[in-house]
């Protein structure tokens, strides 16, 4: 079947060239999309093998960006006990420390966002005075973020995650005004 069709279309090329006539353009290779909700509107429909294909590359795609999410608590939790072990030895932030803080926040702004947070208002009882007790309540919070996104499957949005993130970034505000 498939030999016919083959036949069939390179003898209408053949007779196109012959008659003068350019052969029909040859269509572009169609893009496929990792959204579910994609269709495809310029051409006929897809086929179901097309369907599971895309399908199978949404997911491979979202297991790679909730193994991603993995490194970035881990990561999280690395650097909270780093700041920690850099600030036993003295009072104040060095240019370490400051990168540290960055890291710190792009990470957990990546990890809120995954999750499906956003910039919310956070309100911490009972708020560190200091620096160092704040550099203790980060550590607490990066192991706490990191053990729940670990815990958490890629399907679930997790309003623990998104909470710990914002308590994380409003200590991290902090550190920042204690450290000036």
């Amino acid at each position: 079947m498939f030999v016919v069709g083959l036949l069939l279309s390179c003898a209408h090329i053949l007779m196109a060239q012959t008659n003068g006539q350019k052969p029909p353009p040859a269509h572009p290779p169609e893009t496929i999309s990792a959204d579910k909700d994609s269709t495809n509107d310029d051409g006929p429909p897809l086929t179901s093998f097309e369907e599971e294909m895309r399908a199978k590359r949404a997911i491979r795609i979202a297991e790679k960006e909730h193994l991603a999410n993995l490194d970035r608590a881990r990561e999280i939790s690395q650097l909270g006990r780093a700041l920690q072990d850099s600030l036993k030895k003295r009072t104040t932030l060095d240019r370490e420390d400051d990168k540290r803080l960055e890291r710190l926040e792009k990470l957990t702004k990546k990890i809120r966002g995954e999750a499906g947070g956003g910039d919310d208002e956070v309100k911490i009882e009972s708020r560190p005075n200091d620096l160092p007790s704040t550099v203790g309540r980060i550590v607490e919070v990066t192991e706490c973020l990191s053990k729940n996104v670990q815990s958490t499957p890629r399907q679930v949005v997790s309003t623990a995650v998104i909470d710990n993130a914002n308590v994380l970034l409003e200590l991290l505000r902090m550190m920042r005004t204690f450290s000036r």
